[in-house]
């Protein structure tokens, strides 16, 4: 054999020997950890999934392992939480102990700053600071239901420009969310034609494609190898980087002009209190945290909502007779001469309950963002160490087969009752739960109701193609579950 062969070989194997001994060492003495499948020397047990398909994977190995279980992805432990009561024991039950944000590389860009991937007292501070500042400029109150409303309006007015004809609307119905949460950050409405407002949505768009990717699950896995090949993860980084270069020169422009008896939005409020707590030993009020927090919140704000839009529009398409219940509840408890409000949602069971069924059957995000623990935890006959990554399948509750019977089926009936009054489930976890749940999921729950109801008050949805032929089966499945590409007609009513 070659003697460069022979070498090569020799360097393979001892890498191997030192990553497994490594690892070993992580866990040596630290805990005992749940079962699973056993791991292959540096890969770990990464060829036991599915990258097309993840959730289902962990579904298929829960089964086999139980509703906890290890996973070894390349050097990097992983604890799975399968199904209700394993998810409720450790995001609500013991929340503060699996408070933390896992490690994910591809989102190391933000380097721990931000409310999304911080943690400890940063995120501690940012998040009470987020949900306060969001409270005070309206959410779950008039003033951002009007906000709302008003920003359904001009959806309503692009629609019509469809006249019509068959259009993608995957852009127009980003435009709407994205708005109401740059009115909030920085008071600003952009027009739906305006060129740079059209590319910060052509990079959500793009990153949350290249998010939820099957290449991104193996950056993920092996980060320190991936990052130096070419591949999707260096356009997402970038597309990253233009977003913080975006609202840097927001932030500056608001700098010249703060009133601080006036702040109009967000960022004016960050500024302040930077201002305030420029004395204290506070580093959760930075600049660096204030364009990190403001991405994570123009994305988190934007992106999911429209995704949500957007795939409940084609589950509709798809079902004209759950569509045309719809428009009879719409008709009789809105009308055509007012736009639909808040509290019409309690007069509304069945718009409520497909709301919710969409949000359920889509599953936009199936596994989450991965907790850590913030301490060593015995977490029912396991011990687990400080820092190990906690992976909660939300698709294991949304889907569960007891609570929602057939929920391979969209059914809005999966959250109503007997009687047709709508119907509350603990297992309604779309927005996860416990410590780290959505922060803008009031402000999310009050857009999807108010913006589908909008639509359906002014338009008849109709497909392109036998609504028996379309298919909803999401194109990726990773950070997200996407809905595939589409065209429909909205005829105005």
């Amino acid at each position: 054999m070659d003697p460069s062969v022979v070498i090569a070989l020799g360097l393979l194997l001892c890498i191997s020997c030192l990553l497994l001994i490594s690892s070993w060492k992580k866990g040596f003495g630290r805990g005992k950890l749940p079962p699973g499948p056993v791991p292959l020397p540096i890969i770990g047990n990464i060829l036991q999934l599915d990258l097309k398909n993840i959730p289902e994977s962990l579904c298929k190995l829960a089964k086999e392992y139980g509703p906890v279980f290890t996973l070894q992805l390349g050097v990097e432990r992983v604890i799975v939480l399968h199904g209700y009561k394993a998810v409720k024991e450790a995001l609500i039950d013991h929340g503060d102990m699996f408070a933390d944000r896992g490690h994910v590389p591809i989102l190391k860009v933000s380097n721990g700053f931000g409310i999304g991937i911080s943690n400890g007292e940063r995120w501690k501070h940012l998040r009470r600071f987020c949900l306060m500042t969001l409270r005070n400029f309206g959410m779950g109150k008039r003033s951002m239901e009007e906000l709302i409303q008003e920003e359904a309006k001009y959806l309503v007015e692009e629609l019509k420009k469809t006249e019509g004809l068959p259009c993608d609307p995957t852009f127009i119905l980003g435009c709407a969310p994205c708005n109401v949460i740059c009115s909030f950050i920085f008071q600003k409405h952009f027009e739906y034609k305006d060129q740079k407002f059209l590319y910060l949505m052509k990079l959500l768009v793009e990153n949350i494609k290249i998010l939820s990717s099957q290449w991104i699950q193996v950056y993920n896995s092996f980060p320190s190898l991936v990052h130096y090949l070419p591949g999707s993860h260096h356009k997402a980084i970038k597309n990253f980087d233009f977003l913080h270069e975006f609202i840097l020169e927001e932030v500056k422009e608001h700098q010249r002009t703060l009133d601080p008896s006036n702040p109009r939005d967000f960022i004016d409020c960050f500024l302040m209190k930077m201002e305030q707590e420029k004395q204290q030993p506070q580093f959760a009020f930075t600049i660096e945290n204030l364009v990190h927090t403001v991405a994570d919140l123009f994305i988190a704000g934007t992106e999911t909502t429209s995704t949500t839009l957007r795939y409940g529009l084609l589950i509709l398409l798809k079902h004209p007779e759950i569509t045309g219940k719809l428009h009879e509840e719409i008709d009789r408890v809105i009308g055509r001469n007012r736009s639909p409000c808040m509290e019409d949602r309690n007069k509304m069971p069945y718009t409520n309950a497909v709301v919710h069924e969409i949000q359920r059957y889509i599953d936009l995000a199936p596994t989450n963002l991965p907790h850590a623990a913030s301490e060593d935890v015995q977490f029912r006959q396991y011990l687990l160490p400080k820092g190990t990554t906690i992976v909660p399948v939300l698709s294991s509750v949304l889907y569960d087969d007891e609570e929602f019977p057939n929920p391979d089926q969209f059914d809005p009936g999966h959250f109503l009752d007997e009687s047709g009054n709508f119907k509350k489930s603990d297992y309604f976890m779309p927005f996860s739960a416990g410590k780290r749940i959505c922060a803008g999921e009031g402000l999310a729950r009050m857009e999807l109701f108010l913006f589908f109801t909008t639509i359906l008050q002014n338009f008849t949805l109709k497909s392109p193609i036998d609504p028996k032929d379309i298919d909803t089966t999401p194109t990726a499945s990773g950070l997200a579950k996407l809905p595939p590409s589409f065209e429909l007609y909205f005829l105005p009513s």
